[in-house]
């Protein structure tokens, strides 16, 4: 379920024309092994070495960590049909030029270049790879002109609340900015800009800001935790000390299919379901007290095709009653929505799967042949 945040959620990102303006909010909405890091290419530059950056004290060395990964991190700057301009920030991934970067950064864009440094001149980056439903979009450059070193990718897994880190990127066009702070939240939600949910979101306090957008969130170790995506905001579309960045275990499953073609093709059930414990068990008269209750059943959709039902009826709690509740796919017994939305996420579109669930006392399966999840969410 959502994150209980009060305000609204903006992109880190900057357009300019002659001045800056911040992309229309996002309402909220809701691998490789930390040890083995994503590898660089055989040729480029090696990636930044993977050490802890502490002071004597052992406080968190911003200015020591910031030297080591600066050099990785860019500006990004697209450019669409007409004078507008938007801009964000994007981080070397490998020596072969392969920039990470959001999605909204560089959406619709019919040229994009990108500069290292404070100083650096603009270079051509072809985009290679857009994924709206995790926000994340993979650049190319030459790799001769990469002026910096490939970033290394940890685990978002592993991280703990409480955690330093800091944040480099270019708020409000200001290039080569680094903020610090700590890893304030684990597990939240954001909406992606296709309107499905991203999961397993890290927060931190680390000042983002307009312009951060696509800009790695670094561990103390020097390893990339997650990309900066979004900030809450009570209205002035400014650093609140809430900021969101994708987790960079979502960034490296996505990444080797925007090399190989480009996009994403994630299997869809067509169902919106919610959380329950035990007191929701109970009011609603559940037979168990784990599940993902089917709220919406997307009509002429995979789930709709093989007969699963939705709520009919709103209770004061805010859900709606009396639809199924699904409790296994596969062979993965399922908790909560977000294990449904995993056991999805393993298969294909095509796949059959078989889905178990309670219609009122009675437990009942179905074989599901799963569809392409379409390009919006309210779409099916």
């Amino acid at each position: 379920m959502p994150s209980n945040v009060g305000s609204k959620l903006f992109p880190a990102l900057i357009g300019a024309f002659a001045a800056c303006v911040v992309f229309a909010a996002l309402a909220l909405a809701g691998a490789f092994d930390s040890s083995e890091d994503m590898p660089s290419a055989s040729s480029g530059r090696s990636p930044v070495q993977n050490q802890t950056a502490a002071t004597p004290s052992g406080g968190l060395d911003v200015a020591g960590l910031y030297e080591r990964t600066r050099s990785g991190v860019v500006f990004v700057e697209a450019r669409g049909q007409g004078p507008g301009r938007s801009s964000g920030s994007g981080f070397l991934v490998d020596g072969n030029g392969s920039i990470l970067t959001n999605q909204h950064v560089v959406d619709n864009a019919e040229e994009v270049d990108v500069r290292f440094g404070e100083d650096g001149d603009p270079i051509d980056a072809k985009v290679a790879g857009t994924d709206p439903s995790t926000d994340l979009a993979l650049l190319k450059i030459d790799p001769d002109k990469a002026d910096g070193r490939a970033l290394r990718l940890g685990s978002s897994e592993n991280v703990r609340v409480g955690e330093p880190v800091i944040a480099i990127g270019s708020p409000f066009g200001l290039r080569g900015t680094v903020t610090a702070g700590i890893v304030s939240g684990l597990g939240r939600e954001i909406q992606s800009p296709n309107g499905f949910t991203i999961d397993e979101v890290v927060q931190t306090d680390a000042a983002i800001n307009p312009g951060n957008s696509g800009g790695p969130l670094i561990d103390e170790r020097g390893r990339v935790i997650g990309v900066n995506a979004q900030i809450a905001s009570s209205g002035n579309r400014s650093n609140s000390g809430v900021g969101f960045a994708i987790p960079i275990d979502t960034a490296k499953d996505v990444i080797p299919e925007l090399r190989t073609s480009g996009e994403v093709k994630r299997a869809y059930l067509g169902v919106s379901s919610a959380e329950v414990d035990s007191q929701i068990a109970r009011e609603l008269n559940l037979p168990a007290d784990r599940g993902a209750l089917v709220q919406t059943v997307v009509r002429g959709g995979p789930a709709d095709d093989a007969g699963l039902r939705g709520g009919r009826r709103r209770t004061d709690s805010g859900l709606e009653s009396g639809g199924d509740l699904i409790v296994k796919v596969g062979d993965q017994e399922i908790s909560d929505p977000g294990q449904l939305a995993d056991a999805i996420g393993k298969l294909k579109p095509g796949e059959k799967v078989r889905v178990e669930y309670f219609r009122g006392d009675e437990r009942r399966s179905a074989l599901v042949r799963l569809a392409e999840r379409p390009d919006q969410a309210n779409q099916g």
